[in-house]
């Protein structure tokens, strides 16, 4: 008979450890639990467990002094961290201190059990070692959306693999981009941002590698490119998917090669840069109408980090809001101000459809031309983005209306066939494009699987092209 394997669960709240070690019993294994690390440290010296779960905020030494130590003392030791203060400098540290996963609280006992198991078959590879979390970021939230995004930023950042970031415009794709850069091997070395949709194509490849003194007209000496300054470090593209097919070739021999030529040099200069690409545009299609190259996305999308727009996470809208005034005042120079409960209910309410940048807009003007030290309902602009929401519903339906009306007054047949083709082609485009291409999260929103959401667009597309 096979021994069930020993887990350690260290928390200072008695109702996680039941419930918790409750789920591990049922799945099979051995559980003791622990009210405080000191406690489960001096059991170490009679016993060794598998694994170990362990909150972050405990009485005593904390979960991430705990983590620290059992990866110094038993490297060999996954511990998962569980938490009800999630934020990407808890996240990326305890990460970044050997953890092998991080739950954040309340989390699905089935999600922990998942990850206990995997935890046992899996080999660790080596975490870096310590280096502390510099500086703050406006990358906030708690709801479940924002937490997988912190979750994937402390997965990824230790590692030099390039990433892709989708999401609205908005979103915050930068802020992610310094996130990763801040809490890699790489943090010493610059941070370089580029735009590409905001430089000119006739200037794009020079601002990319740069170029040498008689190139082109007005090249009166030599520059160096985003790539040379960036030397070290991370470049951050923004907005690649505007990048014109040209250089996307350049791009691509940058980075399967790791050198290039500046432009009119005839030096050829190798450049140690992780390549960290956003964009808000479907790159999937793109491809498939030839607009960008597929490879090039392959050497992009080796890691994908996807943020939700504000609308999808309602439950950071109360925090972020009180956030974006307090900085806003602060850089106003101001008296200070705060937004009264209804306010903040009204902003919860939103649609925003330009995203956290919107609202940190709104919350600049507010300091500025608010009347009085507390924000009230009246003084927010009036809630457009909500009105034209519901309106293109009433529209929507007139319409269908309308064209259904006029098809058979003219005689027309098949009216379903075709309606439903041009309805369900609208809606999948519209869901991969407001989901940066992924089929899952697509299919997710639309409330399908993703196999029959990948199964429907091959269809309809064949019975689109099959009533051209």
């Amino acid at each position: 008979m096979v021994e069930p394997l020993p887990v350690w669960i260290v928390d200072d709240d008695r109702a996680i450890r039941f419930v918790l070690g409750e789920a591990l019993r049922e799945a099979g294994f051995a559980v003791r639990a622990f009210e405080d690390g000191d406690r489960l440290l001096e059991a170490l010296a009679r016993a060794t467990p598998q694994l170990v779960f362990t909150d972050v905020r405990m009485p005593g030494i904390s979960g991430l002094k705990l983590l620290e130590r059992l990866h110094t003392e038993y490297p060999a030791l996954p511990v998962i961290v569980m938490s009800a203060f999630t934020d990407v400098a808890s996240t990326a540290t305890a990460y970044r201190h050997g953890a092998f996963d991080y739950l954040p609280k309340p989390f699905d006992l089935d999600e922990a059990v998942a990850a206990a198991q995997r935890a046992l078959e899996t080999t660790r590879s080596a975490p870096l070692p310590a280096r502390p979390v510099q500086g703050a970021l406006d990358l906030i939230g708690q709801s479940p959306a924002m937490r997988e995004v912190f979750r994937a930023i402390g997965r990824v950042a230790a590692s030099d693999l390039n990433v892709l970031i989708t999401g609205e415009t908005g979103t915050g794709k930068e802020l992610v981009a310094r996130a990763l850069h801040r809490h890699s091997r790489r943090a010493e070395r610059p941070f370089v941002a580029l735009n590409t949709a905001a430089i000119p194509s006739e200037l794009l490849e020079s601002e990319l590698f740069g170029h040498e003194a008689g190139a082109f007209t007005g090249a009166t000496r030599r520059h160096a490119g985003r790539f040379e300054q960036a030397d070290g470090g991370t470049l951050f593209l923004d907005e690649i998917g505007d990048m014109p097919l040209l250089l996307q070739t350049r791009l691509l021999r940058v980075l399967a090669e790791g050198e290039f030529y500046r432009v009119g040099g005839r030096e050829l200069i190798r450049a140690d840069v992780r390549v960290i690409a956003a964009t808000h545009q479907d790159l999937e299609g793109k491809v498939e109408r030839g607009e960008f190259r597929a490879d090039l996305l392959h050497r992009l999308d080796v890691m994908r980090i996807h943020l939700p727009a504000l609308r999808e996470r309602r439950e950071d809208i109360v925090r972020l809001a009180e956030h974006l005034l307090a900085r806003a005042v602060a850089e106003a120079g101001g008296e200070a101000k705060q937004f009264s409960p209804a306010a903040l209910a009204a902003l919860a309410e939103r649609d925003w459809p330009g995203n956290v940048r919107q609202l940190e807009n709104l919350c600049r003007r507010l300091a500025v031309m608010a009347p009085g030290r507390e924000i009230v309902v009246a003084d927010l602009p009036a809630a457009k983005a909500t009105v034209r929401g519901e309106a293109r519903d009433e529209d929507w339906t007139a319409a269908l209306r309308r064209w259904a009306e006029r098809e058979l007054a003219e005689g027309r047949h098949a009216l379903h066939a075709r309606a439903e083709n041009e309805f369900e082609r609208v809606l999948f485009e519209a869901a991969l494009a407001a989901n940066g291409g992924q089929r899952q999260r697509a299919a997710q929103v639309l409330g399908l699987g993703r196999n029959t959401l990948t199964r429907k667009l091959g269809s309809t597309r064949r019975r689109i092209r099959g009533t051209d």
